[in-house]
């Protein structure tokens, strides 16, 4: 697959649901009840349970991997958590979208991934590093 700067991945919208939160505690073995737990999470002034930094950032990898077809191409990735995603017991929505940045002369390329949720960047300068 050869790569071209500018090439726009096909956008992913995930339901984040508390279910999901639940389950990723189990399988990160990150119980802290800032992610389930609503009342623990208003108490400590947050406005509902939020998602996992480390879900938010997978869900982002998701949007380059199925692009590629082949997770092994995947060769580096980095975010920064910039804002939380806040999960109202409905669930909450997450956008993410990506384009080619940059083709390097070795072949491999960066992709620049924005997630977004009610309007707002959750990742900063998540970028993937594809081969």
């Amino acid at each position: 697959m050869g790569y071209e700067k500018g090439v726009e991945l096909p956008p992913l919208r995930v339901h984040v649901t508390r279910d999901q939160l639940v389950r990723y505690a189990g399988a990160s073995l990150d119980f802290n009840p800032i992610h389930w737990n609503e009342r623990f999470a208003k108490e400590v002034g947050l406005p509902d349970v939020i998602a996992h930094g480390m879900l938010t950032m997978a869900l982002g990898g998701r949007l380059v991997t199925d692009w590629l077809g082949d997770p092994g191409k995947l060769v580096e990735y980095s975010v920064r958590f910039t804002r939380p995603v806040v999960v109202p017991p409905e669930g909450a929505d997450v956008e993410f979208t990506g384009n080619v940045a940059e083709v390097r002369e070795d072949g491999r390329a960066r992709v620049d991934i924005t997630a977004k949720f009610a309007g707002k960047t959750v990742l900063g300068k998540a970028q993937a590093v594809v081969r």
